[in-house]
């Protein structure tokens, strides 16, 4: 079976060619060998490769500079995927898209379900929202939150960047979410796709934490390890004493049950972590000397 993923470069991208199943053939395109918002060249790439399963991996990401360019967030997260739906549907494809828990509010006190409704707080979330009804109702759409990987730009490689070069780190405590280990989705996309699924699922890791109760899992864990060697104070405050461009959801929880009945549990969020951060190339997490005591202010 052949499969196109689009945003091979990204940490999801590769971590679904790493997840591939044996007897798959996987062809991967970044987003410089093939952009997505080319409407010939997507349905060109599509028509050569006669792909069984196209898992569009490829998203405009940056929450807070979407606010100042709402066409290119839309371009990429909306108009792109109508366009990779379109290309599917010609050729005989299914089409695997991944949304975001920025489709909702966040007023909810209980996790989000799958038929809950979209309420996005901003452009990013909006344009998520638009992509997942453009890729139609024959697709599987999988919403997920809190992205990490070994590699890449993320959370726990800032953190742990930022906790090896500051006496002091100050993190939201009043957003509450998911955090979710880029490899654990991939398998999870590979299932529902193999499972035959479509429409919408939620997939994260299980369990809740908060942005600061992520930052303080990340240092004990990365101290157990050794990636750090010291301990910082890491101040609890709420979103409004770090203000910035797009406002998020408070509580952006997604209900799996519906995943869950497909795949059982995810592993709980912190085991994922720990699993990562074994992962963590320390030369180039800190490259000045190999080591976190190189990286000073």
């Amino acid at each position: 079976m052949k499969v196109l993923v689009t945003g091979g470069g990204g940490q999801l991208g590769r971590a679904l060619v790493a997840a591939a199943p044996d007897g798959t053939e996987v062809v991967s395109r970044a987003s410089d060998a093939l952009d997505i918002t080319d409407e010939v060249a997507v349905h060109d790439c599509v028509a050569a490769l006669r792909p069984a399963l196209i898992f569009n991996a490829a998203a405009y990401t940056a929450v807070d500079l979407a606010e100042s360019e709402p066409e290119a967030a839309f371009a990429v997260n909306a108009v792109a995927v109508g366009v990779l739906a379109a290309a599917a549907r010609a050729h005989g494809a299914r089409l695997v898209h991944v949304s975001t828990d920025f489709v909702f509010d966040g007023l909810s006190g209980i996790p989000y379900s799958v038929d809950a409704e979209p309420c996005p707080l901003g452009v990013y979330g909006a344009s998520k929202l638009k992509g997942e009804r453009l890729a139609g109702d024959d697709a599987l759409i999988v919403r997920t939150a809190w992205v990490y990987h070994s590699t890449g730009r993320n959370f726990v490689l800032t953190m742990l960047r930022l906790m090896a070069d500051r006496p002091e780190l100050r993190v939201v405590a009043d957003q509450v979410g998911t955090p979710t280990y880029a490899p654990g989705l991939a398998t999870a996309l590979w299932k529902l796709a193999l499972a035959g699924a479509h429409g919408i699922y939620h997939y994260t890791d299980s369990g809740v934490a908060s942005w600061y109760d992520f930052a303080v899992a990340i240092q004990e864990e990365a101290l157990a390890l050794g990636l750090l060697e010291r301990e910082i104070p890491i101040v609890p405050i709420a979103a409004s004493e770090y203000p910035v461009p797009a406002r998020r959801p408070h509580f952006s929880v997604l209900d799996k049950r519906s995943t869950e009945a497909v795949l059982g549990p995810a592993p709980h969020w912190r085991v994922n972590l720990r699993a990562m951060l074994t992962e963590v190339d320390v030369g180039r997490l800190f490259p000045r000397g190999g080591g976190p005591t190189a990286v000073q202010g």
